[in-house]
């Protein structure tokens, strides 16, 4: 018998790919962090002698969920401003508390914080953009979660940097510096919007882009006063400026696009743009919604993700991705608009896509790495089972999740996180909560 590293036998055996695929007796063998094999359970007992054996038979097995865009240490900011439209919650309420507050520090608690949340709901990667992006790399290495960390760039100085030139000189040095080298993290280039960014710096990221073959992550046509106001400016729709200085193409991620023309929507499947969708936020924020049903039958990759836990107010992707197939059949008329098997998409393959890392990640299938998580299915709010996708897709809880791998590693196992020191976690951010309450 071959000796492996573990073995894995689950009730079911999601693997996104084929999709919708469901297998039941069936088992997945892990070696050297990477998916060895997918076999009949029998089978499996006779070939392999494992140093590790997870048995879960009342669970889903599939691939770990990969969050599209969020801002992860804003956890600290959780809750401070609610119930106001965007612009106001941004310059009256976040921008100041971020000014008073933000430092690598903060960041740091921020994301330990956020780590734990995810890693709890069954996300194992996460495309984040924030400030001190040193500090989110840091954070995810010493977890072993996966993660896009996003060369934040605007044209106003904040705590991170004083100008564009400020930024991309930073953001690079974080590249080469805490990134490049780790093998679980991977970089974007992540312009924060057309309202703050101005042309010579959106073409000096799409030179560097193309040199160095990473993605653009940036918000896009998130209100009608975003549309109206860049119309009001220069007599152009923030995409046609995009369109005219090159930035979209399959490098591409717009997140939110609640506010599109048939013309827009026929240009990203065209282009080939990624499209990350943050249903909850938009719906909170009151922005809009994206038309993630026309985006995919136009052909464009869409993929959910949080954004930030300031605006949604959590990380909780089951939520999101059950949120982002509801909306879609109702702002559709069409009930079969995102059905059970495509939400779970959505959420897993799509986002590994658009981040370039579905050659390794967001399916379970032989020679991938081994990112997958497990969901107890015994619960009264998931039984009977006659259709696990479609349980999972709307019925799961993401207190549900018991087990998370990433590349074979147990991040947390029977519900016990293993990379994290959950109580000092939790009491970091209790003092953060008492050095920011007395100015909000």
């Amino acid at each position: 018998m071959q000796p492996i590293d573990l073995l894995v036998f689950p009730k079911w055996l999601v693997t996104i790919e084929p999709e919708g695929q469901a297998l039941e007796d069936h088992a997945m063998a892990v070696d050297g962090g990477r998916i060895l094999e997918i076999l009949p359970a029998d089978f499996a007992r006779q070939t392999y002698a494992p140093r590790d054996t997870l048995v879960l038979a009342d669970h889903a097995v599939m691939p770990g969920l990969v969050n599209g865009h969020t801002h992860s240490a804003m956890t600290l900011l959780r809750g401070i401003a609610d119930d106001l439209p965007l612009m106001d919650w941004l310059n009256n309420h976040i921008w100041p508390a971020e000014g008073a507050h933000v430092s690598r520090a903060f960041c740091v608690d921020g994301v330990r914080l956020a780590a734990a949340e995810m890693i709890r709901g069954g996300t194992t990667c996460f495309n984040d953009m924030y400030f001190f992006p040193d500090a989110t790399a840091e954070v995810a290495a010493q977890t072993g979660m996966r993660a896009v960390i996003g060369l934040l760039l605007i044209d106003f100085p904040t705590t991170w940097a004083a100008n564009a030139d400020e930024y991309i000189r930073k953001g690079l040095d974080v590249y080469e510096n805490d990134i490049r080298l780790q093998p679980l993290l991977s970089a974007a280039f992540a312009p924060h919007a057309p309202y703050t960014v101005s042309d010579a710096p959106l073409l000096r990221i799409r030179e560097l882009a193309t040199e160095m073959g990473l993605p653009i992550h940036m918000h896009v046509h998130e209100t009608a006063d975003e549309v109206n106001g860049a119309v009001a400016a220069d007599g152009r729709r923030p995409w046609e400026r995009l369109k005219s200085l090159d930035l979209l193409g399959p490098d591409f991620i717009a997140v939110h696009m609640t506010q599109l023309t048939d013309d827009e929507i026929a240009d990203c499947g065209r282009l080939g743009v990624n499209i990350a969708h943050c249903p909850e936020s938009n719906l909170k924020l009151a922005s809009g919604i994206a038309p993630i049903a026309r985006l995919i039958a136009a052909g464009a990759n869409v993929m959910v993700g949080t954004d930030g836990p300031s605006s949604n107010n959590d990380l909780d992707l089951l939520a999101e991705m059950r949120t982002a197939s509801l909306l879609a059949k109702g702002t559709s008329g069409d009930p079969r608009a995102v059905p059970a098997a495509q939400a779970l998409k959505l959420a897993t393959l799509n986002g590994a896509k658009a981040l370039g890392l579905d050659a390794d990640i967001g399916s379970l299938v032989a020679g991938k790495s081994a990112d997958f998580i497990a969901i107890d299915l015994n619960h009264p709010s998931t039984t009977p089972v006659y259709d696990v996708i479609s349980i999972l897709a709307y019925a799961v809880g993401r207190d549900q999740v018991t087990d998370v791998y990433v590349a074979g590693r147990a991040l947390m196992r029977d519900r016990r996180l293993l990379t994290l020191d959950e109580p000092a976690v939790l009491a970091k951010a209790a003092e953060w909560r008492e050095k920011i309450r007395p100015r909000t």
